[in-house]
């Protein structure tokens, strides 16, 4: 049986600025799919903006994150990110860093509060 991660909806408030911050943000222009849909095709998964609203089917009860429950993407190009994101506005949790598992990465919060982190390709780590 074969299995792969496909789409990851992440929720944001206001689907026209989501577009502008992640096609800033990771360089890639993406696709309106429905109103309140814009698609971001990452390395064969995709980022789905979602805002229910546009989407015509209201707020529900909401989006509830952890605070540790991060959305992770992998950048060719981490320190090029790391300045966009500071010109974006992006609230970051401090510079650069290395993790003890040898991930180079940075953690921010996309407008919408949405905790995202960025690691430098090159040093993924994905479990022994």
């Amino acid at each position: 049986m074969k299995t792969r991660l496909y789409r990851v909806i992440l929720p944001v408030g206001d689907i026209e600025r989501a577009e502008r911050f992640y096609t800033e943000l990771l360089g890639l222009a993406g696709e309106r799919v429905s109103p309140g849909r814009h698609y971001f095709d990452c390395g064969g998964t995709i980022l789905a903006c979602y805002d229910p609203i546009a989407d015509g089917d209201g707020k529900g009860d909401g989006w509830h994150h952890h605070f540790n429950q991060y959305f992770y993407f992998a950048v060719d190009e981490l320190e090029a990110v790391f300045e966009r994101a500071k010109q974006l506005g992006c609230s970051l949790d401090g510079g650069i860093a290395e993790m003890p598992w040898g991930e180079r990465l940075f953690y921010t919060k996309d407008p919408f509060g949405n905790p995202i982190c960025l690691v430098d390709d090159r040093t993924l780590f994905t479990g022994n």
